[in-house]
């Protein structure tokens, strides 16, 4: 197989053969995901009545 071989395909190919990019994204995606939704929640919550 040449370099130009080697390197030919795009980038899904490459993001798809690499198992720890595809690690990082699993875990970092839905972590900010989740935490940006967190505080959409936190922020559209209306203001406690105090007694």
């Amino acid at each position: 197989m040449s370099k130009s071989e080697a390197g030919s395909g795009g980038a899904l190919k490459r993001l798809m053969e690499n198992p720890w990019l595809l690690l990082l994204l699993g875990v970092v995606l839905p972590t900010i995901s989740y935490t940006v939704w967190g505080w959409i929640e936190l922020w559209n919550l209306p203001k406690a009545v105090l007694p």
